[in-house]
């Protein structure tokens, strides 16, 4: 479950976004960047436009600019990405920024979409991202055994939840956890089988990068609000749950279906301790970023980006099971109508995501030729 991200709730708004793309209305826009103006998407470009920095943004609720903000609305507005650069071999077009060279892209939601916009970014030749820094930031489920919503989490690992046997929960055995375990085990009571890192069920994120954006951020103060609070109180079982916002260090897992539940926030926990190693620790659900890092993998083999230069950082937008006293049905189909923590989360994703966008561009000298 990724902030599971909003599979449903917004399925009507990504098509409303994607025909607001293609309007007259984008004509109000600035131009494409002149620079490339030349050059077809995705064909041979002599001038390729340099990057620093690219903002993976995973879905827009609506506009872009002007109505209630996802993901995308905050860094558009607040980094200058006035340079609309069409992309009409993905998701979204793109938003770049020529004075500080930061470039903003919308994947669409879910891994495929995800996985498709990255390669497409990674291929088009009309961009030089060779060295540039990749920050996917996105709002997601999170562990009340963590954090409380508002949270942010930086990746150290990036875990999918998809590739997997599974049969109905109505016919698994007695003895089984659930029916949904891992490829080439015998069960999900199976935990002697070596996990196999080259199966692409889990990346990790470059560990020092990880690192240095923690400590650069982890003593940010957040905003608390009383909205997060209201729902945060409800889970008394929960002591980091009941905590105002904070930065953590905690893993994501992506997976196509928005999950719900106790028993599925058990099997999100069991999931990545398995893929890990016992190393990770499963505090966000999201949907793409198994799809990003794996297009980042095939990219850097080729030299047209650099693996090592990817940041994963996912805010609580909403509780991944539900408060004692509440079964999950009832919960989620609550949740559907709108996150306690969605624009406390949008919000908190940018402040902590700007801190270290700062950082790269205000001593691009130091970072642009060696990662921190």
């Amino acid at each position: 479950m990724r902030f599971q991200t909003l599979a449903f709730l917004f399925a009507g708004a990504m098509l409303s976004s994607v025909l607001a793309i293609a309007a007259p209305a984008l004509a109000a826009d600035a131009p494409a960047a002149p620079s490339i103006a030349e050059c077809e998407p995705g064909g041979p470009c002599a001038h390729p436009l340099p990057v620093k920095v690219v903002i993976v943004s995973l879905f827009e609720i609506g506009k872009d600019e002007g109505d209630v903000a996802g993901e995308f609305q905050l860094w558009k507005a607040r980094r200058g990405l006035t340079q609309r650069i069409p992309f009409p071999q993905s998701f979204h077009d793109l938003y770049y920024n020529p004075e500080t060279q930061v470039l903003g892209m919308v994947t669409g939601i879910g891994t495929a979409r995800s996985t498709a916009a990255t390669l497409a970014l990674g291929l088009d030749q009309r961009f030089d991202l060779t060295q540039a820094y990749w920050l996917v930031a996105g709002i997601a489920g999170i562990d009340p055994e963590d954090a409380s919503i508002g949270s942010v989490a930086w990746a150290r690992y990036v875990v999918d939840g998809d590739l997997a046997h599974e049969i109905d929960a109505r016919e698994i055995p007695s003895d089984w956890k659930s029916g949904y375990f891992p490829r080439n085990t015998k069960g999900p009571n199976d935990m002697t089988t070596k996990p196999d890192p080259s199966g692409g069920e889990i990346y990790t994120v470059n560990p020092t990068l990880e690192k240095w954006a923690f400590d650069l951020t982890k003593d940010i103060e957040l905003p608390d609000s009383p909205a997060i609070a209201a729902e945060r109180a409800k889970f008394t079982d929960y002591p980091h749950a009941q905590e105002a916002p904070f930065v953590l260090e905690g893993d994501t897992l992506s997976a196509m279906t928005f999950w719900h539940g106790e028993k599925l926030t058990d099997w999100a926990n069991d999931w990545v301790r398995y893929w890990s190693g016992g190393r990770g620790d499963f505090v966000t659900s999201a949907m793409e970023d198994t799809g990003v890092m794996q297009s980042m993998t095939y990219l850097d083999n080729i030299g047209r980006a650099d693996r090592d230069r990817v940041l994963v950082v996912r805010a609580g937008s909403n509780f991944t099971m539900p408060p004692p006293g509440v079964d999950a049905a009832t919960y989620l189909l609550r949740e559907n109508e709108g996150y306690a923590g969605l624009e406390a989360a949008v919000e908190n994703l940018y402040t902590v995501g700007s801190k270290v966008v700062d950082e790269l561009l205000g001593n691009w000298d130091r970072y642009k030729d060696a990662t921190p």
